[in-house]
């Protein structure tokens, strides 16, 4: 073919860090392929060689390639919420509720880098082999930073739970693993989702308007995506599919101008979630065409299309909805982002392109999965100290319906193990050669078998101990999904309570006498009244991951000590929550709820027990814009060494305008051994005292805080108050 007069070599080009760039016989590369000029200029002199057909070919997520500039095909859409999922064997992580009940940001930053260096090790063996297709790429769609405002919605086991402060911690600890710290290049391009004020109900996403108000859109909604964003440097940020506040979430002039691109300063690439651009149209009826409302996203910032809906963009220039030069601006944050992964550079260059594909299923990433679905797990009632378990027990019965279901420990978004322990298998591996392990399912998640109710009746009777694996599953709530069950409708809940045919087997099991401890395997808080009253011991083990089995085995015979910890309160039954569709905060989460829950945000038990002393906090008042120090000491007075979450909540006393309860604005995870003392300190910022005015505006109002610290929202062992803003 020819260009420009000139002849051009044969097309072999791996920008994919692969093979060597496309050349003009006799002359020197273009500019954009020179990896020494900037980023900036390269981009420019790339997009100026385009045409409006090719720019627009680059704006799905399926981005076609472009030959005669040796640009490959590429697939922008690739998942890894919990680790890198439908590309093959991958390891597999808890599921992101289950990460956050950790309260360890060490660990998530851990378990983002091994990520990321599995992807990246995958991406270049797909590369290698000349495989560009969807799940193969650096762009990642993940992390789901939403607000778990609600526990009926189905997808909030995907983000970090209710709590703002938590999520953004957690959230810019995995933003900061994917995106890695090369000065240079992006390892990945981390995408929180889905912005924003998103949390379902799923069945109605398409065509909902989730409505807030100032207050709890800055103070709920937006604080974990600023955080990704303004700390972390998130590459990227998906727009949800609903509209907030009567804008659809993927044209939506103040979240993405005003905010995103204006007040943080956001320099990377919007993207759609899939199909969303269709249903600013046939959805939201907000516009009349695919051309329209494909030519209002982009002039919004919406830069890439998860669908095929921005084909319409050169109809729309050619009818006026758009120009070029408003396309050219889109295209260009794309280009950069390609260019900051390398994609466009020899892999030499690349720190990131040496990863070997041995870190793949790695020992060590089977070590880390272990370790993180042990701290992970989190204890809520162990009557008369029942755990742990002796290990030389006679005969124990496991049953339930998540006792041998090893996909049910996967969570959604999830990769493919290559190896995987089931709770059943792990207390088999776990218990003595003296003791005899029953198995009997028992029932159905949801629905009842007589037969095999009263086998694990039978199967209870000639047990020392019971331990019931039931809950939930990922194939009953999660995205927009077709469930027919009593308690789901379209992959959220109806009813917050274990299903009745699980409470029903369990005090059929309870009636036989013999002690009964209780695992949940979930992605959301259980209602679980009658069996707080009336089973030996409850444990949460959320969807644990490919170690799953051992963990939960490790922590009922004591080898590891639980100190995970609820980031979602536990309610009592669905009576206690507004209604489903009300976006507002009030009633919701331990920050604003007044009710009794059944277990409180922040909370979980040990093994061993801890002391809480000598809480300091400052002396005089903070002047306003500066930051405070805040101190306790922590000891541990029982007789095994174990985790202690330290938690610091603040409350604004001499508020003008309503405030939350009490808000998280600190923690630490200490490990202290038998008569060990730590001194933890936390910092509080001008941020952490701010609050939305009446006039909307952010200030830290002059007065009295009071800050406290223990172990759970509901158990602050130390109080004080200090002065600030004066």
């Amino acid at each position: 073919m020819r260009m420009h007069g000139m002849k051009v070599t044969a097309v072999a080009v791996g920008l994919m860090c692969g093979a060597p760039l496309t050349r003009i016989s006799g002359q020197p590369s273009f500019p954009f392929q020179n990896a020494d000029f900037p980023v900036g200029e390269r981009v420019e002199d790339l997009v100026s060689r385009m045409t409006l057909e090719e720019k627009v070919s680059q704006m799905q997520d399926w981005s076609h390639a472009v030959p005669r500039l040796g640009i490959p095909e590429y697939g922008w859409w690739n998942e890894c919420l919990h680790g890198v999922a439908r590309a093959g064997i991958a390891t597999v992580f808890p599921q992101a509720i289950g990460l956050a009940a950790s309260f360890d940001t060490d660990l998530m930053l851990q378990v983002a880098t091994a990520i990321s260096d599995e992807a990246r090790a995958k991406h270049h063996e797909f590369a290698r082999n000349g495989r560009r297709k969807r799940y193969q790429g650096l762009t990642f769609w993940s992390p789901n930073v939403n607000i778990f405002r609600d526990p009926r919605w189905g997808r909030g086991q995907e983000t970090y739970g209710e709590d703002p402060y938590l999520a953004a911690r957690m959230a810019v600890a995995f933003v900061t693993g994917l995106q890695g710290d090369d000065p240079k290049y992006l390892k990945l391009v981390a995408t929180p989702k889905h912005y924003a004020v998103h949390s379902g109900p799923e069945p109605e996403r398409h065509r909902f308007d989730a409505a807030a108000d100032r207050r709890d859109l800055y103070e709920t909604y937006l604080p974990a995506f600023k955080a990704a964003v303004t700390e972390a440097g998130a590459w990227s940020v998906m727009g949800a599919y609903n509209r907030t506040n009567g804008e659809a979430c993927c044209a939506h002039r103040q979240l993405l101008g005003g905010i995103l691109r204006g007040e943080w300063g956001f320099k990377g690439y919007v993207v759609s979630d899939c199909g969303a651009i269709e249903d600013i149209w046939r959805g939201h009826r907000l516009a009349r065409t695919e051309a329209e409302a494909s030519a209002l996203a982009v002039k919004m910032g919406c830069d890439l299309d998860c669908g095929r809906e921005y084909r319409s963009l050169k109809e729309a220039v050619k009818t006026g909805l758009i120009t070029e030069a408003e396309i050219d601006v889109a295209i260009k944050r794309l280009f950069e982002a390609r260019f900051r992964l390398g994609m466009f550079d020899p892999p030499e260059r690349v720190a990131w392109a040496r990863i070997p594909f041995e870190r793949n299923d790695s020992p060590e990433r089977r070590v880390l999965a272990l370790e993180a679905a042990r701290r992970s797990m989190v204890l809520l009632k162990n009557a008369d100290g029942f755990l742990p378990l002796s290990r030389s027990l006679k005969s124990l019965l496991v049953t339930g319906p998540n006792a041998d279901q090893a996909s049910v420990m996967y969570g959604n978004y999830n990769g493919t193990p290559s190896a995987a322990v089931t709770p059943l298998e792990g207390i088999r591996r776990s218990v003595s050669t003296r003791t005899t392990v029953l198995y009997a399912p028992g029932c159905d998640w949801t629905r009842a078998d007589a037969a095999a109710a009263a086998a694990a009746v039978d199967s209870a009777k000639k047990a020392d101990v019971v331990v019931f694996v039931g809950g939930i599953s990922p194939r009953l709530e999660g995205e927009e999904m077709r469930v027919d069950a009593p308690g789901f409708l379209g992959g959220d809940r109806t009813d917050i309570r274990l299903p009745a045919v699980q409470t029903g087997l369990l005090q059929a099991l309870h009636a036989t006498g013999k002690p009964v401890i209780l695992v949940l395997l979930t992605g959301s808080a259980i209602a679980i009244p009658w069996e707080h009253d009336h089973l030996q011991a409850v444990l949460a083990a959320w969807y644990p991951g490919q170690a799953g089995g051992t963990a939960l085995a490790d922590v009922l015979f004591g080898d590891t000590n639980p100190a995970g910890r609820l980031p979602v309160t536990f309610y009592r039954s669905n009576e206690q929550l507004p209604p489903f569709e009300e976006y507002r905060m009030a009633g919701r989460t331990y920050r604003y709820f007044s009710g009794e829950p059944l277990y409180p945000f922040g909370f979980g038990l040990s093994y061993t027990t801890f002391e809480y002393t000598g809480l300091e906090v400052p002396k005089t008042t903070v002047p306003a814009g500066q930051n405070a120090g805040i101190s306790v000491s922590v000891r541990n007075t029982g007789k095994v060494a174990g985790d202690e979450v330290v938690q610091l909540y603040l409350k604004d006393i001499e508020a003008s305008t309503p405030r939350p309860a009490r808000s998280l604005k600190g923690f630490h995870r200490v490990h202290l051994n038998p008569g060990e003392s730590k001194t933890v300190s936390f910092t509080i910022t001008p941020e952490d005292l701010s609050m939305i005015d009446a006039s909307g505006a952010w200030t830290v109002e002059p007065g009295v805080f009071e800050a406290a610290v223990g172990p759970s929202s509901a158990d602050l062992k130390l109080r004080a108050a200090f002065r600030a803003g004066e």
